[in-house]
């Protein structure tokens, strides 16, 4: 009687946690700080010590490489410039893939020098390429942290290195890793280069090993960025992908590399386990909407809102998708213009009403046109 009682305890007080089901109980990790979103929707599906304020050594490089995307994308830097690489470039420490000062590589080659051998030469060459200075680089770093909400963040380098002037003032934490990688991972084409294993520079005089073990042996890995000094220890951003849901894992101030792979592994498998995304769009396109005296007869009504839909994975198979449509709608109709709704419930409970809006413009009718119209149906006996 007594172990039935603490049964029924424990099934009451998993109601409570989570109406209809129980709850899946959080991994078990070794790292200190560590936090697992998903990337489509931003979702925090797990988080310890997410805020605590740390060294994040080469995770650095996610703002570094999002700032060389993003002019990339700004036509301020082009996919065929060559780049020089300067004194300080060269003298960077670390991972790197010794640059000589005057040395030029292309951009799409220090890309990938960046990306799987994390070099500080080329993140610093980059950096300089983009900016003009690494100081000047620096500050875009912060404005964007800033933009992104990265309110616990502050670089004082391109790189992460600790041996440069202030350095015990570069400071993150695992939620505003997690939110720029997020932002990172919006450029498709950066998973061009955070999906390689092995690779070369200089024609293949120069071969490179991902530091991120994950790509080769996590399944649908997809990057990102790991990091190591003494001071910030083993670090990682890690993302994946499996049936359409990405999920980003961040592990901060691990003590091994064999740590941070496995932390970040598990907080990756309890998420695949667990959640799942579903595409909101109707199975079948709504039917289209009557327009009354307009120069078309009907409008295709189309969702406003495709991002998927993060849910629990148990969930997969009480998803229902209902649309509610006006009988007709007179013309004019502006693109955009509201039709209906698509409301999407999970297990009879509805997760979100998107709007079902017109997917081009039908203007009115003129008086003209009504009069040929009438006078072609008179003579045809329409």
């Amino acid at each position: 009687m007594k172990r039935m009682g603490c049964l029924l305890l424990a099934a009451a007080l998993c109601l409570l946690a989570l109406p209809g089901r129980c709850a899946a109980a959080g991994p078990e990790i070794d790292a200190p700080s560590a936090i697992l979103i998903d990337g489509a929707t931003g979702t925090v599906l797990y988080e310890k010590n997410a805020d605590e304020r740390l060294r994040p050594a080469s995770v650095t490089k996610v703002m570094t490489l999002l700032l060389v995307m993003e002019a990339l994308d700004q036509g301020r830097i082009g996919w065929e410039d060559m780049i020089t690489a300067s004194e300080a470039a060269s003298a960077k420490g670390g991972s790197q893939v010794y640059l000589e000062p005057g040395e030029q590589m292309s951009l799409d080659e220090m890309l990938k020098a960046v990306v799987v051998s994390s070099a500080n030469d080329c993140a610093t060459a980059l950096a300089e390429h983009v900016a003009g200075s690494e100081a000047g680089f620096v500050d875009c770093m912060n404005a964007r942290a800033a933009e992104l909400g990265m309110t616990n963040t502050h670089f004082v380098n391109c790189t992460g290195l600790d041996d440069e002037p202030d350095a015990d003032e570069h400071l993150t934490t695992a939620r505003d890793i997690a939110i720029m990688s997020r932002e990172l991972l919006k450029h498709p084409r950066i998973r061009d280069y955070t999906t390689i294993w092995m690779d070369s520079v200089r024609g293949g005089a120069f071969g490179l090993s991902n530091t991120n073990k994950l790509i080769r042996f996590y399944n649908g890995a997809t990057g990102l960025k790991t990091g190591y000094t003494s001071a910030a220890g083993h670090c990682l951003s890690a993302s994946a992908l499996r049936d359409g849901m990405e999920l980003i894992a961040v592990v901060l101030h691990c003590s091994s590399s064999s740590e941070r792979f496995s932390s970040a592994k598990a907080l990756l498998d309890y998420g695949f386990a667990n959640y799942a995304v579903v595409d909101p769009s109707p199975e079948t396109p709504p039917d289209p909407v009557p327009v009354v005296l307009g120069t078309a007869e009907s409008v295709q009504p189309v969702p406003d809102d495709t991002a998927p839909i993060l849910i629990e994975k148990a969930q997969q198979s009480t998803v229902t998708r209902t649309v509610e449509l006006a009988e007709a709608v007179e013309a004019p109709v502006i693109p955009g213009q509201q039709l209906g709704l698509l409301r999407v419930q999970v297990g009879g409970q509805t997760l979100k009403e998107i709007p079902l809006v017109a997917a081009e413009g039908v203007e009115k009718l003129s008086f003209g046109d009504i009069f040929h119209r009438l006078l072609r149906r008179i003579c045809m006996g329409e």
